[in-house]
């Protein structure tokens, strides 16, 4: 019998070679029109560097952070991509090697040159633009601050607040009625503890609060339903002394507990002040989609839930350029009562291969009829990445996907509203070709997902598959 010789993933051609920079560029089109009520710009954010010196980083998680900015106006696309001026990168940049520990991986060299240095902030999860600035974030530490134009990196910036040993997380939240923001961050001594922030619209911190966790887990990700603020943590438990002696990644210090179950925190989005807190049965989740309150004083909210921490395993072999683990994530709705910290339902809502759920911005902690997501296409294997997009509509309980045709990889779908029509909104995506080895922008209709892109626009190099982005 012939074994079946399996191709190489056409997606790893993105993280073969470090994505290569390019200043600010009209884009050219490729098909359709870009439409004249998208004003505005995305930005996205995401591993550029899986690779220096010959030798490779330990988790997808690991790699430099890259932001690609879009800026729409007038008709037209101008875009540039460029490296968050870090310390550690521009002294690994310096240096031609890699040098500093991170979440897959520990520094590099004898283990007395490792013992206490400090793991390098890779800016590579995600972004928030203010006013002023654009935050590139990271999950251990304080975000940098980028120009909103040009992406040249200011520096660590600390919000005017917030205290420098703390971090700042990759998934805040803004009210779009009032602008304030929503954020938190783990810290990690005797206990894990969960410092939460709530800031203006200008990201500087008027209130904060912190609490003890039960372990010492790790926490990605929260979501904002009405008047609270609601955490899931995880039955992760991490051994602290290998990591402290840079003996060992933080990704391998971490052990699945199920028997610990799921703790949930439930906050007073107003005073912070903690209002319920419960354990119920274990599972995983990276991130949340929307949550709202429904008219029984109960919050109801989505969630990418995984039955354990496998899906770190196959996040961890994406930087390889080959992944063999099965781990399917699949969207949840909750409803709890936030009160006693009680679930009254769990429903499984679509049975595919999911992640990066998100809505429009204007929605955000409010019920809202629609959730775009990343998903697999049906004849893909489970070990595939994300081939397609989508949107599920709550109200009829379909599912309406975007299928970009085979080895075609899409980022998470990022809503923008138009300008002129309130009630219109577009999809913006940022796909790579593995075919052709290219990136393109996609704009689709948000009413239309099934239909041809409206747009799409050639980009002037490769654009690695990304994280997070957010529109502005």
């Amino acid at each position: 019998m012939t074994a079946t010789i399996q191709k190489p993933a056409s997606w790893a051609k993105a993280i073969a070679q470090p994505a290569k920079e390019f200043p600010l560029t009209q884009l050219s089109t490729i098909s359709g029109k870009i439409p004249e009520g998208l004003q505005g710009s995305l930005y996205r954010n995401g591993p550029a560097r899986m690779e220096r010196g010959g030798l490779r980083v330990g988790h997808w998680f690991d790699g430099d952070g890259a932001i690609l900015a879009v800026h729409f106006a007038e008709g037209k696309a101008r875009a540039t991509y460029r490296y968050v001026q870090t310390e550690g990168y521009l002294e690994e940049e310096c240096a031609d090697k890699l040098i500093y520990g991170n979440y897959g991986m520990t520094a590099t060299g004898k283990w007395w040159q490792r013992f206490g240095k400090a793991s390098k902030n890779v800016a590579n999860t995600s972004v928030i633009a203010l006013p002023d600035k654009l935050l590139a974030l990271w999950e251990g530490g304080l975000p940098h601050a980028l120009d909103l134009e040009t992406l040249e990196t200011y520096g660590l910036e600390n919000l005017e607040g917030l205290d420098n040993r703390l971090p700042y997380s990759a998934h805040p939240k803004r009210d779009p009625q009032t602008g304030e923001i929503f954020n938190f961050g783990v810290s990690y001594g005797k206990n894990a503890t969960l410092n939460i922030y709530r800031s203006d619209r200008q990201g500087k911190p008027i209130k904060k609060n912190q609490v003890n966790l039960q372990g010492l887990s790790m926490v990605h990700d929260f979501v904002l339903a009405g008047d609270y603020l609601i955490f899931c943590v995880p039955p992760l438990r991490m051994n602290p002394i290998p990591v402290l002696l840079n003996l060992q990644s933080y990704s391998d210090s971490l052990a699945w507990k199920p028997q610990e179950g799921t703790e949930v925190l439930v906050f007073n989005r107003h005073n912070l002040e903690l209002v319920s807190r419960s354990n119920t049965e274990p599972w995983y989740q990276w991130h949340f989609g929307n949550g709202y309150g429904d008219r029984d004083g109960n919050v109801v909210f989505d969630l990418i839930r995984y039955p354990d921490f496998t899906t770190n395993q196959y996040l961890k072999e994406v930087a390889s350029g080959k992944t063999t683990t099965n781990a399917k994530g699949t969207l949840w709705q909750m409803r709890l009562n936030p009160k006693t910290g009680e679930f009254l339902e769990a429903s499984q809502l679509i049975d595919r291969g999911s992640e990066f759920p998100s809505v429009a911005p204007s929605q955000v902690g409010q019920n809202s009829r629609y959730t775009y997501l990343s998903i697999r296409r049906l004849e893909d294997r489970q070990t595939e990445l994300f081939g397609a997009i989508a949107r599920y509509d709550y109200q009829t309980n379909t599912l309406t996907e975007a299928d970009l045709g085979e080895d075609r990889y899409p980022m998470e779908p990022i809503f923008a509203p138009d300008s002129d029509n309130p009630d219109r909104g577009w999809i913006v995506t940022v796909v790579f070709d593995g075919d052709r080895e290219c990136s393109e922008v996609w704009i689709f209709d948000s009413d239309r997902l099934d239909a041809e892109p409206v747009c799409r626009l050639a980009l002037p190099s490769i654009v690695p598959m990304g994280f997070h982005g957010t529109w502005r």
